[in-house]
Order: C-alpha cells, then sequence, then structure tokens
C-alpha cells in the first residue's frame, strides 16, 4: 500500500517522534510499502495535505500536542483518510490526564489522589491549596503533556512554586498528585474494539532515581524486564486494568498503560499513551517482542487492524 508516515512534529517531544518515525519509516518500507515519510509541520498543512492525498493509510508517529491529542486525527478524518490508531476523543481524552484520571475512577480503577489547577487561578493561592490538600511527596506536572516534561517530584514546601511555575510552562493546566513509590509497570494492549488483549507486562528500572526523560529515551536509561517477575494474580489484574482503562477512553488498534505499583501491591494506574514511543528504546515493541512478534509483524498487526475496522 502506499502509506504516508507523519512523524517529527513541533512540540517539545520532537526528537522523540523523529526516532519513532525513523523506526516505522524503515519496517514499513522492509515489508515492502511504498511510504511516504513527513515531517509534520502545522505551518505547511497545504503542502501536508497534497502529499497525503492519495494514500490508502497515515502512520502518525506523533508524540505530545498537535500529534497525540486527537488535533491530527481530526484532520485526516476531514479528509477522509483513514490512519492506525485511536480517534480524535479518545486521543484527546488520554492526552487529558485529569480527564482521563476522573474516567478511570468511574470505572473502578485506583487512581493516585490528584487535583488540577488553571493558569488563571492566582499563583499564591495555589501553593498555599496545594500544602493545604497534600501531604509532601508529591508531584506537579503539565495536565497535557508527555514523556515526563515538566514534571517535579517535590520533597519539600520551598519546591513548590518552582514546580508549579515549570509545570505552567508546559500547558495552561497543571496537575498535582500524591507520589506514589513502588515500581514503574507498563501494558500493552492490542486488539479492535471488544477484542482487545493485554500483551506481556513490563517492569521498568530506571538507572536514575527516577523514570525521568533520560531514563525512557538515553541507550542504557532502564532496564526492561518482560515478563514482570508479579505473580500470576497480580498479572492478570493489571491486565485487566489496562484493557479496561483502553476500552473506558474509547481507544482503537494499540495504546500502552502505565502503572505504579504500589508498596500494598496496588497496581495505580497512572496515564495511557495512545501513542506510544517506537524507539529502538521503547517499551511497546518489547512487549511485542515478548510474544514473539517482530518489529515488522507488529506494523502488520497495526494495519491489519485498522483495515478490519
Amino acid at each position: 500500500m502506499k502509506v504516508a508516515v507523519l512523524y517529527g512534529g513541533t512540540s517539545k517531544e520532537r526528537e522523540v517522534s523523529l526516532s519513532t518515525g525513523k523506526g516505522i519509516i524503515q519496517a514499513l518500507e522492509k515489508i515492502g510499502h511504498d511510504v511516504i515519510a513527513i515531517d509534520f509541520d502545522p505551518n505547511k498543512l497545504a503542502e501536508m495535505m497534497s502529499k497525503v492525498n492519495g494514500c490508502n493509510l497515515v502512520f502518525i508517529g506523533l508524540h505530545g500536542k498537535q500529534g497525540e491529542d486527537g488535533t491530527v486525527q481530526g484532520l485526516l478524518e476531514l479528509m477522509g483518510i483513514p490512519y492506525v490508531g485511536s480517534g480524535v476523543l479518545a486521543s484527546s481524552l488520554a492526552m487529558d490526564k485529569s480527564k482521563a484520571k476522573q474516567i478511570f475512577a468511574r470505572h473502578n480503577m485506583p487512581v493516585a489522589k490528584g487535583k488540577t489547577y488553571g493558569e488563571h487561578q492566582d499563583a499564591s493561592s495555589i501553593e498555599k491549596d496545594i500544602l493545604n490538600e497534600f501531604t509532601l511527596p508529591i508531584v506537579i506536572k503539565p495536565n497535557q503533556e508527555g514523556s515526563t516534561l515538566g514534571l517535579t517530584i517535590v520533597n519539600e514546601e520551598s519546591q513548590v512554586k518552582d514546580a508549579v511555575d515549570l509545570a505552567f510552562t508546559h500547558d495552561f493546566e497543571i496537575l498535582v498528585e500524591e507520589f506514589v513509590k513502588g515500581r514503574e509497570l507498563t501494558c500493552a494492549v492490542l486488539g479492535n474494539k471488544g477484542q482487545e488483549k493485554a500483551l506481556p507486562i513490563i517492569e521498568i528500572i530506571p538507572k536514575s532515581e527516577y523514570y525521568d526523560y533520560e531514563s525512557k529515551y538515553s541507550e542504557d536509561g532502564s532496564e526492561h524486564i518482560c515478563p514482570a517477575e508479579i505473580n500470576s494474580e497480580l498479572t492478570n489484574k493489571i491486565q485487566d486494568y489496562a484493557v479496561l482503562a483502553h476500552q473506558s477512553l474509547g481507544c482503537e488498534t494499540y495504546s500502552r498503560v502505565d502503572f505504579i505499583l504500589n508498596e500494598d501491591n496496588e497496581p495505580i494506574i497512572l496515564e495511557v499513551n495512545t501513542l506510544p514511543g517506537m524507539t529502538p528504546t521503547s517499551l511497546y515493541p518489547d512487549a511485542a517482542k515478548a510474544v514473539n512478534m517482530s518489529y515488522e509483524d507488529m506494523l502488520r498487526k497495526f494495519i491489519s487492524l485498522t483495515i478490519e475496522e
């Protein structure tokens, strides 16, 4: 088929998206598709639309705003061009961590205590409310951002103001959550609506103290243990939560759901990634590999599921 790959983009996750795009482009070419590689620029929409027109399918290799939040998905739907992955609403909901958490809670999934603040609120009032509402340590992060950009783990009261200011440089809303200490787990989900299956769970062991940007994307920044060394009962519970989270947001084809396994062995859901990284160090391809699915086979499966839909 003639397949367009949108990658790069203008978000703060551009570098990651370039790597994701490169992996997808090379794999699609390897399995025989005619690939149109497009470094997405919202200021050159007419040029992009002319390249995409006539393609059978679009692969979205973008991360962050204007790629992962439903914006590009809406544009492609207006053009009548099919694309791999979740639609406008699911993408937007997953990107909005606060709204997603509300949906998870309504489906009886355990979430960390949190509160959202907007840039229209007085800065000193926000700081005062945070200290009143939460017991340190806490996490302060942009409500709609990925790859831990703008995120601060706050251990002392004196850090709150700077953490709030940093988060607001990335978004007009910030999310404050209790810090949940525990093991980092993630679970990939694959399948058409109503038939989704969870892939093996991965435990992420970062080389630094926290699973930050460098741990995620630098070579040897973290160790991935797949399948995670947890008992079968807990494995089933986390996989069920992952599928339920995917379905509750209305996601399609594939996603990756992140958890913290707290010190009481309870999985706390963090977020759903509708366009998980596909770089050489990414988690989703590792989960696919655990069920003997190569990178190329994984993309073949994404395409066949999209065509079935």
